[in-house]
């Protein structure tokens, strides 16, 4: 290349084996070995015979490049589909299964070595695809939608950590396939989560039939609040809004969303904005027996939208659980800002923070504080906006961090003050006193959430956080079962995985602690909380190499990190578990 830069399209793909620390754990040469023998009889045939290359291996990870997206699509099929096979004679905790990412971009090449934020995209689609299965990018499902007899689910727009723009992303995998189990940590089972006992449902994504994607934000709000409002029955089992939004702009079989989600019933519809007015067809679906419970269409005046989503509430509560009484529905009826603009400006900012960019928060914090502005009371906007201001902190994009902190109590303690009883202002306010080390507090706020929603599983992830450090492990890793039980399509479980990660940790249980750990990284390769887990594990383990790599890049990430800083702002509260951290750090490399 004579020196020069060169770009050019392809199609990357990024795969990474399920599992691979607890294998090597298990049987590090049996593990190398099958490895071997599938790249050499299957990997490399299937990537050569489609004009592929291998550009990168490293450990559990692999790097692909093709001349096109429908080469790489069918080599991925056909490497998933043999996998299969060769994995049907194997024990389960021994079988060595695949998630891939594909994707379609301009990679920088340098030498035998592909850059760039095609590849960077890819490396993002694979932490977020099924073992066993494909995460695609748009752009690669476009081009071998007609040309490869592959069914695709999702297209959802999702957004991946150090991307700037969401990438609308979709999945295939060959659920027929032998071997088809889980055998990841028992919290994240692929296999159907089994029907709660009492009456259970999901909300999925309203159709935005406006004809103005301009107006997703608010078909996506009405279903939000929806799955707000149905949550806090304590007689009802609702899965978390993150879950059922993977399913948004896919045509769903109901059955398969009930199976895969746990549930009973799904409830789904479209809604038309226009003008002052506003149309909602809604229906609600028993998933087990396919078959219609109830349907209604509504024809309202824009300023009566409260008033039609508390109809549809009850009418779902009475037909779904008939034990839900006309008090307790109007018990958990929330106090709604008193004008549609406050309400306008709080759903665009629930649809930027979604979103998760630096940018997006910037513009969800604008329009909560023009919300603030039309109603000072408004307590959602202040606990909104504390996460926000949270999230500016976590991720660095406010300087220093501690000023985002600052602002988010601040907010969170005014949405308290303003609804004691708002189960969203108590979890802005423990989400905060739990990243800002202060977990026993946290635990109190978070307790007080979940009393008020039973089915707040993001409250649950919080409190989990909270339990572990302030020294309830057992506690701690409850709770967050819980929480991935009420949000199990969820691939963004950034804080619940950091609490789980410790608390196995500090239980002993080192293989657990390992995968919870990386899996944590998948999603974000910066979080050094991951790191620390990781970096202790490994040198409790004696596997020293593994320690001092996961420390050096602890401290690449946070070159003034050590031991004394440790101790001084420590996040466990009991002084048995901080020693614990402290000398596996110490054992992995990190200096005093």
């Amino acid at each position: 290349m004579n020196g020069e830069t060169q770009h050019r399209l392809a199609a990357i793909v990024a795969a990474d084996v399920v599992g691979y620390s607890r294998l090597i754990s298990a049987d590090e040469a049996g593990t190398l070995a099958a490895m071997r023998a599938h790249r050499a009889e299957l990997w490399d045939i299937e990537t050569k015979a489609r004009g592929g290359r291998v550009v990168g291996t490293a450990g559990d990870s692999l790097l692909f490049e093709f001349p096109s997206a429908v080469a790489a699509v069918e080599c991925c099929v056909a490497i998933q589909r043999g996998m299969a096979a060769r994995n049907a004679g194997t024990a389960e905790d021994r079988r060595i299964r695949l998630r891939i990412g594909v994707n379609l971009g301009e990679v920088v090449v340098d030498g035998d070595d592909i850059h760039g934020d095609g590849v960077n995209i890819a490396a993002r689609l694979e932490a977020e695809a099924e073992p066993d299965g494909l995460c695609l990018s748009d752009d690669v499902v476009r081009q071998v939608r007609g040309r490869l007899a592959l069914d695709f689910t999702g297209g959802d727009e999702q957004a991946l950590k150090n991307i700037a723009v969401p990438v609308r992303t979709w999945h295939w995998r060959e659920d027929a396939a032998p071997g088809a189990v889980d055998d990841g940590p028992d919290e994240t089972p692929t296999a159907p989560p089994a029907i709660p006992d009492k009456p259970s449902i999901a909300v999925l994504p309203f159709n935005n039939m406006s004809g103005d994607p301009e107006q997703e934000y608010f078909s996506d709000g009405i279903s939000e609040d929806l799955t707000t409002a149905l949550s806090r029955f304590a007689g009802l089992f609702v899965i978390a809004r993150n879950s059922a939004f993977r399913y948004k702009g896919e045509t769903v079989d109901v059955k398969r969303v009930g199976q895969e989600l746990g549930v009973r019933y799904v409830l789904e519809g479209s809604i038309r904005h226009a003008g002052d007015r506003v149309r909602v067809n809604a229906q609600l679906i028993d998933a087990e027996d396919d078959r219609h419970v109830w349907a209604e269409r509504y024809d309202r005046q824009i300023d009566d939208v409260f008033e039609l989503q508390d109809d549809i509430v009850a009418s779902i509560a009475a037909a779904v659980g008939p034990e839900v009484t006309l008090a307790e529905i109007e018990r958990v009826r929330t106090r709604r800002p008193k004008t549609l603009d406050a309400w306008d400006l709080y759903l665009r900012a629930m649809s930027a923070f979604h979103r998760m960019t630096k940018d997006d928060i910037v513009e969800a914090i604008d329009r909560l504080d023009q919300a603030i502005g039309i109603e000072a009371d408004f307590a959602n906007a202040y606990a909104f906006k504390s996460l926000c201001h949270a999230h500016d902190g976590m991720y660095g994009w406010v300087k220093p961090a501690s000023m985002g902190f600052t602002m988010a109590l601040s907010a969170a303690e005014d949405a308290v003050r303003l609804a004691p009883a708002n189960p969203e202002a108590h979890y802005a306010l423990a989400f905060v006193l739990s990243t800002t080390g202060k977990p026993e507090s946290a635990v109190t706020a978070a307790r007080r959430a979940v009393d008020l929603n039973p089915n707040f599983a993001e409250a649950y992830g919080i409190l989990g956080l909270a339990l572990t450090f302030s020294g309830d492990l057992e506690g701690g890793l409850a709770a967050c079962k819980q929480a991935m039980r009420s949000n199990p399509r969820d691939g963004r479980g950034r804080l619940l995985l950091n609490g789980m990660g410790h608390a196995y940790y500090m239980l002993g249980d080192y293989e657990n602690a390992i995968e919870v750990s990386n899996r944590q990284l998948q999603l974000d390769s910066s979080n050094y909380g991951a790191l620390v887990t990781l970096a202790g594990t490994y040198a409790r383990l004696d596997r020293m190499d593994d320690a001092r790599r996961h420390a050096e890049q602890l401290l690449r990430l946070i070159p003034r990190f050590n031991l004394r800083a440790l101790r001084k702002n420590p996040m466990f509260v009991r002084p048995e578990h901080i020693e614990k951290l402290v000398e596996g750090l110490r054992l992995a490399g990190v200096p005093e």
